[in-house]
Parts: C-alpha cells; sequence; structure tokens
C-alpha cells in the first residue's frame, strides 16, 4: 500500500478517489429551489449522495470546510454536518503554489481564486475526479487548458465532473 504525503492511496486503488468540492454539499442541504435547473442539480446532488458514493474513496481540504463554515449559522452546519465524515486533506505549501500558477494560468479572478485551490489539492493529492457544480471555473475549457499545462509539467489531472457523470441510472429492460 503506498500513500502519498496527504493518507491518499494512490497505487493499485480499488476504488476511485472523489474530492467534494464545497457546491456538493451546499446543493445537497440547501433549501429546495424553484428554479428548475438548481432543483435538478439538487435532485442528482442526491442521486449522487444516496445511491452513488459508497462506490469512491471521497475527500474533502481544509478549504472546503473554511468554505462550507461562511455564511448562514444554521445552513453553515447542516453543510458541515453532511461532510463530518469525509477525510480531510490538509494545507501545504505545494498546493499554494500549484493554486497561484493555476490562478495566473486560467485568469481566475481573486474573488475566485479558491476555486484554483480545489484543483490544486486534487493535482497534489492525485484524486481521480474533482465534483463540482462550478463549471464556470472547474469546467471543461478549463480542464482542456489544466491538462495541457499539467502534461507539460509532469502532474497528475483529474477528471472535473457533475455529480450526473457518477450517476449510473439502471434502466427497466424491456
Amino acid at each position: 500500500m503506498l500513500l502519498n504525503e496527504y493518507g491518499i492511496l494512490t497505487s493499485v486503488r480499488e476504488l476511485k478517489s472523489v474530492y467534494i468540492e464545497t457546491t456538493i454539499p451546499s446543493f445537497a442541504v440547501g433549501r429546495p429551489s424553484r428554479v428548475t435547473i438548481i432543483a435538478g442539480r439538487q435532485a442528482a446532488t442526491m442521486l449522487f449522495w444516496e445511491n452513488e458514493r459508497h462506490r469512491y474513496d471521497l475527500y474533502v481540504s481544509q478549504y472546503v470546510i473554511e468554505e462550507c463554515s461562511n455564511g448562514d449559522a444554521d445552513a453553515a452546519g447542516r453543510r458541515l454536518e453532511f461532510i463530518r465524515d469525509i477525510p480531510v486533506i490538509p494545507k501545504s505549501e505545494e498546493i499554494t503554489a500549484l493554486a497561484g500558477v493555476y490562478q495566473k494560468l486560467l485568469g481566475i479572478p481573486d474573488r475566485a481564486k479558491i476555486d484554483c485551490f480545489h484543483l490544486a489539492v486534487c493535482v497534489a493529492a492525485e484524486i481521480d475526479y474533482l465534483l463540482s457544480w462550478n463549471c464556470a471555473h472547474l469546467g471543461i475549457q478549463t480542464f482542456v487548458r489544466i491538462r495541457e499545462h499539467n502534461e507539460k509539467h509532469g502532474l497528475f489531472t483529474p477528471l472535473l465532473l457533475t455529480p450526473e457523470a457518477l450517476i449510473e441510472i439502471d434502466e427497466p429492460e424491456e
């Protein structure tokens, strides 16, 4: 068994690893939305959580805990309870340095630089999937640029996914 410095098993894993970014607990425990697309994301998040999460090794980071702690105290408490039993990847100098590189590479504004930290955690800890609803900064256009950069620099590249991508739907046989 080989553990990296973050305590993540990096060779011959039985389960794929998934980093739970802050939007996941936010959608899972937020008040039900009347906006159709938001309600759909909430439903997909809960489908993943209730039916699929056991198929993966889940992780959060100290950055997720800090973000989940912000805002309304009751909502923060629900978010923190949601992620309570998930192993936490700590902050490190490597993650901070990588986040700075990604912020510059992707042109992410300072107000959203936390997204670069989520990505850097996944790269440094070699997490297979970064699960997020933040497709503005962590979507397909971002993935292409990150993959090119990481390949050039010999770095691991996680897949950036929404919960829908990890839901197995069993269609009834006809």
